[in-house]
């Protein structure tokens, strides 16, 4: 009886306790900048140990406190015990600066866009499961790294070929070259796959297909019973996903491309004939020359995209992403092709000889001619309010604040002058801009050339002094492209990262570029077409797939811990050794030039809801500025996540008219050629040498 009353006098308090499980979050907000919200969490009762289901994604289910939070949105944390209990506490990390409140604001903002933007279409049908799961696991060198001096050689197998494992058991023997040996354990359960044999090299610095293959420090797999579903440190599945915006734009260049009878190839001659000169008319309406026209389109996709994000894409997708990314620059072609001609066309060329071109134009004109005048309305105000909020963030803000960090990191004593910096880049912006579009061109006809040759001819020199590794690069790209295993989410996953790169990149769909375009001297609509169907090849075809080679033929696309524009560096870097400097010159021209040209974009979508006066313009263009101060100083996180994201959502409103229009497209290209093969177009001569 005694120890009955002894064992329920212990026993009672405790399953009371079980069932008492409390949660108190005590949070903190350390400094004024964004995103270091710090939350602890004090539990009390139940049965430890616990697990901590945070909604931070990036916060391990063992990990009682959270770091790096938004401020002033709402968080929440989910509390097990070991007996199975669970409870809940949601908490917001108050706001104390002016920026935090705007990224507090934004974030939810950039969540509801994206999940317009990004919705996955065919997983919401049930097409395919977008959770990524793992059917083996790697067996990789322990503390293997890219650039490593040391050979490695597989001593023994310990475990035979389809032998089961369990985790942390001895599998293998790995000699270096150093003298020193590594034994290797499996890092999960299940059956164990050779790829080396017994004796073999895995890894030899002076072979250049090892340098360049994928994943070359991998020796053999574990093969799982079952397929493990891949899990971010909170415990939330990882998912691949066909985002809309990509389907939408990559599906319209596509069926522009057929529509127009591949224009983007057999058109590809003709496009650089006008684009030297050979058809300019200086007697035909417009202000810019063909030329002038693409320099300034070019300079406003050319960017950090090129950089930082086809970085961001090799990784994420391999080698293979960058055949999917020439695949869809090729597509793109056609998209410029048609919103360009379109541009010209529906124009509205001032007295004063202000140019008034666009989407907004032919949105609402090209509509209303096809009885559809109040559609073309709508999607006409949509776009230019889009396009608005585009050129203040993804086309300003944006650039000016990457710029900044990206300048900052190689050159240090403009650490912490944000805002001098924005001060200046506003100077020397407004210089450009306040001349208007004839100035713009101006610049953009020379910084463009001058920028993307000293890039090209960087990246040429990358490749040529590794010109030994120009088999096995080419190797992984068509192997990664097609290889169902293609490593880094399968075959769907490298086509999608290639696609949304190039799509991300190039612009072609948004209609940005029409803007610039419709301003060129031609009497010929399709003529300015051509000229645009040249952006996404310069864009995303050469200066995209330069920086991916010279990424692959440098081995340095599988580095991990680096990602974006530093990534690109480094390979540059890996081979001369100071031309990360001039890469960080090119990376403040890339966001200089994007700037001038968003500059226009914007205006003459300000000029289309506010009226075409010149003090609307002047008004435009000093908000302007001010923004290019605001992007360099502060840290806007959420607010630039959304106006970049403005301007991929450009693209509804633009490929709806597109589509609509697309047959008198068609009917003005039939009639075009005609014209070109009956000699009826203006065409310089060439002037005779004197004898």
């Amino acid at each position: 009886m005694k120890k009955i009353i002894f064992l329920v006098s212990v026993l009672l308090p405790l399953s009371v306790l079980a069932q008492d499980l409390k949660v108190t979050a005590d949070v903190s907000n350390p400094t004024t900048q964004i995103n270091d919200g710090v939350a602890e969490l004090k539990v009390t009762g139940g049965t430890p140990p616990y697990s901590y289901k945070w909604s931070n994604q990036n916060t391990p289910l063992s990990s009682n406190s959270a770091s790096g939070l938004t401020e002033g949105i709402e968080h929440y944390v989910v509390v097990t015990d070991a007996a199975g209990n669970e409870v809940a506490e949601e908490f917001k990390i108050e706001t104390e600066s002016i920026v935090e409140v705007f990224n507090g604001t934004m974030t939810p903002a950039v969540a509801g866009l994206g999940s317009v933007l990004f919705w996955d279409p065919f997983a919401a049908v049930g097409l395919y499961d977008p959770v990524i799961y793992a059917d083996l696991k790697m067996i990789a060198i322990p503390g293997w790294e890219t650039g490593t001096p040391f050979k490695y050689t597989l001593k023994e197998w310990l475990v035979a070929d389809g032998g089961k494992v369990k985790k942390g058991e001895p599998i293998a023997l790995v000699d270096l070259s150093n003298g020193t040996s590594i034994t290797v354990n499996a890092e999960a359960n299940g059956t164990l796959k050779h790829i080396n044999e017994t004796g073999s090299i895995i890894y030899n610095p002076d072979n250049t297909e090892h340098v360049i293959q994928t994943n070359a420090d991998v020796f053999g797999e574990i093969v799982y019973d079952d397929p493990v579903p891949l899990l971010h440190p909170n415990g939330d599945k990882q998912t691949t996903q066909i985002p809309f915006i990509v389907v939408w734009l990559i599906f319209g260049a596509a069926f522009f491309t057929v529509r127009m009878g591949f224009i983007n190839l057999r058109g590809f001659k003709h496009s650089l004939e006008l684009a030297k000169g050979k058809y300019d008319d200086p007697d035909a309406p417009g202000s810019i020359t063909h030329f002038q026209a693409l320099a300034t389109a070019v300079s406003a996709t050319v960017g950090l995209g090129n950089i930082a994000g086809v970085a961001v894409a090799v990784s994420l997708g391999g080698a293979g992403a960058t055949f999917w990314m020439i695949v869809a620059g090729l597509l793109g072609m056609s998209s410029k092709f048609v919103e360009c001609t379109l541009g010209v066309k529906y124009r509205d060329i001032l007295p004063d000889g202000r140019v008034f071109g666009g989407p907004m134009n032919y949105l609402r004109y090209g509509l209303q001619k096809r009885n559809m005048g109040g559609l073309g309305k709508v999607l006409a105000a949509f776009f230019a309010i889009l396009a608005i909020g585009a050129s203040f963030g993804g086309g300003n803000m944006f650039q000016a604040n990457q710029s900044f960090e990206i300048l900052s990191g190689q050159f240090g004593w403009l650490e912490g002058n944000g805002f001098w910096f924005g001060l200046t880049v506003a100077v020397l912006v407004g210089v450009v801009i306040i001349g208007g579009i004839n100035s713009i061109a101006k610049v953009t006809g020379k910084i463009v050339p001058i920028m993307a040759g000293v890039y090209v001819l960087g990246a040429l020199t990358v490749i040529f002094i590794n010109i030994e590794n120009i088999g096995p690069a080419f190797s992984a790209i068509i192997d990664g492209a097609f290889s169902p295993s293609a490593l880094k989410g399968g075959i769907l996953g490298v086509l999608i990262v290639g696609f949304q790169r190039a799509a991300f990149s190039n612009e072609a769909g948004v209609g940005s570029a029409a803007i610039a375009h419709s301003v060129a001297k031609t009497n010929h609509p399709p003529s300015e077409g051509f000229v645009a169907l040249l952006e996404p090849f310069i864009d995303t075809v050469v200066v995209c797939t330069l920086t991916a080679l010279v990424l692959i033929f440098t081995g340095m696309h599988e580095v991990t811990g680096v990602a974006g524009a530093d990534l690109t560096s480094d390979a540059f870097g890996s081979v001369i050794s100071w031309f990360p400097y001039v890469l960080a010159a090119a990376v403040f021209l890339f966001a200089f030039s994007t700037m001038i040209s968003w500059s226009y974009y914007g205006m003459r979508a300000w000029t289309y809801l506010f009226g075409k006066s010149k003090k609307s313009e002047l008004l435009y263009k000093i908000l302007f500025l001010f923004f290019v101060v605001v992007g360099a100083s502060v840290s806007l996180g959420a607010v630039l996540d959304f106006s970049d994201m403005m301007i991929l959502a450009m693209s509804f409103p633009n490929i709806i008219g597109l589509y609509i229009m697309s047959g008198e497209v068609r009917a003005d290209l039939r009639e075009y050629f005609r014209k070109l093969k009956a000699g009826e177009l203006f065409k310089k001569q060439k002037v005779a040498k004197n004898a």
